[in-house]
């Protein structure tokens, strides 16, 4: 007689797809479902701001895991993330030195980010008058960043991409005392010993106008958003980059100064 092997369950548990598995979000959206009716308040948002939704975008992203989920019966077509419904799913658009920031957040965490040049009128000399778009500095993305990202507490992996940023501005490795990346580093040690995040210093507390806060700047390149990159991911032991934070401002402004 032959031994009788372990029945195996017909089906494994699902789990439904949350934010923090397609999204760099943290605390309770990352835990919780994609659902429905969050894909479609962002469509709509998307529509209103763009036309129309952006391939790959946050809502394109959104639905696709709404769909996934509803399929297979882990939440209903009605159903919203309370958390989405109670904070809101929104699009921004903020225009800030010459840019167009468009911002996509739901309870308030970003989950994508668009900037786009605002064309402004060619100095005497230009080709007949045509648009021009002066590159963006890295200082400016700096100075972005206390927009899409200011609500977030400065931890150390910003503080470090802060540097980073500074130093490829300045030219130089010496730190400014003072400076943004003084502050942003004493203001991670400050945050640090403490537990509430209403009480700590956040990004937009030492990088609001940060190009007058430097004391060289250049356009922002390539080369630059990686060491800028770097250094946030190797300070984060979740060796990940925030949405819309400092080293995702400086790649966006790398990539549009390369596009124009």
């Amino acid at each position: 007689m032959s031994e009788e092997q372990p029945q195996r369950p017909e089906t494994e548990q699902q789990e439904p797809i949350k934010y923090g598995d397609v999204f760099n979000v943290r605390g309770e959206l990352a835990k919780q479902p994609i659902a429905p009716q969050d894909a479609a308040m962002m469509q709509s948002a998307e529509t209103m701001v763009f036309g129309q939704t952006q391939k790959g975008g946050p809502a394109s992203v959104m639905q696709s895991a709404a769909t996934k989920n509803e399929r297979s019966g882990l939440v209903s077509h009605d159903a919203t993330t309370p958390v989405a419904g109670d904070e809101g799913v929104t699009v921004t658009e903020t225009t800030v030195l010459g840019r167009r920031i468009i911002t996509e957040s739901v309870a308030g965490q970003v989950l994508g980010q668009y900037v786009e040049p605002v064309p402004v009128t060619a100095a005497v000399g230009g080709a007949g008058g045509e648009p021009e778009v002066a590159p963006i500095t890295i200082g400016e993305a700096l100075a972005v960043t206390a927009l899409t990202a200011g609500d977030k507490p400065m931890e150390q992996s910003d503080a470090a991409a802060i540097q980073a940023a500074e130093v490829r501005a300045t030219g130089s490795s010496l730190i400014t005392p003072g400076g943004l990346a003084a502050t942003a580093q004493s203001a991670a040690s400050v945050n640090e010993g403490l537990t509430q995040d209403v009480d700590k210093i956040k990004l937009n507390d030492v990088l609001t106008g940060a190009t007058a806060k430097l004391p060289a700047d250049k356009a922002a390149t390539r080369q630059d958003a990686e060491g800028v990159m770097e250094a946030e991911l190797r300070n984060n032991p979740e060796l990940t980059t925030y949405a819309g934070g400092v080293a995702a401002s400086v790649a966006a402004a790398a990539r549009l100064n390369e596009s124009s």
